[in-house]
C-alpha cells in the first residue's frame, strides 16, 4: 500500500477554499469539493512483497450552478498526478445544489511511486 491521499489534496486544494477528505460541512462556500480513497489495495506482489497498488479515488462536487468549471480543474489536476478519469456524472440530490461524482483509478509502483495507466 502507498499513501497518495496527500498528493490528491495539493492537487485539487487550490480549486476552491472548501476541500475536503470528509463530508463537507460548510455549505455557505460553493463549490464544496469531497475526495475519498475507495479503494488502495494490493495489486500484484514479487518475492512476497507488494510490488504494485491499486488505487480508486472518488470525487464528489456541490455546486448551486454549474459543476462543470471545477470538474474540469479537478480533472486536470488528478489526471496530472496519473490517474485516469474512469466515470463521471451528475446525481440528483434532493438538496437542490447540482452534484457531480467523478472516479480515478491507478496502478502505482510502489518502490518507485510510479503510476500505471489502468487497462480500461
Amino acid at each position: 500500500m502507498i499513501n497518495v491521499k496527500s498528493e490528491v489534496y495539493e492537487a485539487i486544494k487550490d480549486i476552491t477554499s472548501n476541500v475536503s477528505d470528509g463530508y463537507p460541512r460548510d455549505w455557505a462556500t460553493l463549490p464544496a469539493i469531497q475526495y475519498t480513497e475507495e479503494d488502495n489495495s494490493v495489486y500484484e506482489w514479487v518475492d512476497g512483497a507488494e510490488s504494485k497498488a491499486h488505487l480508486l479515488y472518488k470525487v464528489d462536487i456541490w455546486n448551486n450552478g454549474s459543476t462543470s468549471e471545477a470538474a474540469l480543474a479537478v480533472d486536470a489536476a488528478i489526471s496530472a498526478l496519473g490517474l485516469r478519469r474512469t466515470a463521471c456524472g451528475d446525481v440528483s440530490d434532493p438538496s437542490g445544489l447540482r452534484h457531480k461524482v467523478m472516479r480515478f483509478e491507478g496502478i502505482i509502483d510502489v518502490d518507485t511511486e510510479m503510476v500505471y495507466q489502468t487497462r480500461i
